[in-house]
């Protein structure tokens, strides 16, 4: 019976994978993500059902537009499959449970950064109210009315930190370091995790972006960097091993 339930994760995370997509290049650009329908971002031509199959009709078109045969993003099997992967993971991590929603959630919020911040370098004010919104709901549910607001302070906690080291960067290199959204992002990190693994999430974030954007100076002469991406995947991180920063503590003592 189990292995039903990963099947129909699976087959629901590519599915909503590729909602993702429409949402992530629509919303940026203010459009609406039901209308028009789904069609070729390059020649307008409106999409069959069997070109809208996920990962599959991209493979079968060779990545190319069926009509005007553009060469597509690879954003779209990507976001599919990586949806498809991590609910299943999560649901093998954490079984049906309230973890398991907020999983879902920042898997879902990571996919919706990573396209719409590398595609636009701009994070949709409803990519982090809305999954805030349910992890909020999802806290006091899960650790009644004291916990609930409990994380809620830890969030507002997690935005002040950030929002303080915004300001020293600006100060140190005398222009803006971070983008408003990235700040917002912690606000989210602070609702699933405590102030102590945000600010970990947050040194994580860093180590992976920092070979990145050296690489990218490098190559493309490339200043801006957008930080959501390496926020959320350092969230995920966090999350998912669930770290126990008491046992880090513990273990970084011991070296010494």
């Amino acid at each position: 019976m189990e292995i039903y339930y990963y099947i129909t994760i699976f087959i629901l995370g590519l599915c909503f994978g590729s909602f993702f997509n429409v949402v992530a290049i629509r919303v940026p650009k203010g459009e609406s993500i039901n209308k028009p329908g789904s069609h070729c971002p390059y020649c307008g031509k409106f999409l069959k059902w069997y070109e809208l199959i996920p990962v599959l009709s991209f493979i079968i078109q060779k990545g190319k537009c069926r009509s005007c045969h553009h060469k597509l993003t690879f954003f779209y099997p990507f976001t599919e499959l990586s949806t498809a992967i991590l609910y299943t993971v999560s649901y093998y991590s954490f079984g049906f449970s309230y973890e398991f929603i907020i999983a879902i959630t920042l898997v879902s919020v990571f996919l919706l950064v990573i396209v719409s911040d590398l595609t636009y370098l701009i994070i949709p004010d409803r990519f982090i109210i809305v999954p805030s919104i349910i992890i909020i709901i999802v806290n006091f549910l899960n650790l009644g009315v004291k916990g609930g607001f409990i994380q809620i302070g830890y969030g507002l906690i997690s935005f002040i930190v950030m929002f303080l080291l915004m300001k020293l960067g600006n100060f140190l290199f005398k222009k803006e370091s971070m983008g408003g959204a990235d700040i917002k992002l912690m606000f989210l990190v602070g609702l699933s995790l405590n102030p102590l693994l945000s600010i970990v999430v947050i040194f994580l974030a860093s180590f992976i972006a920092l070979p990145v954007s050296i690489f990218l100076l490098i190559k493309n002469n490339e200043h801006v960097i957008p930080f959501g991406p390496f926020i959320t995947l350092g969230l995920l991180i966090v999350f998912f091993t669930k770290l126990n920063i008491e046992e880090i503590f513990t273990r970084i003592l011991h070296i010494f």
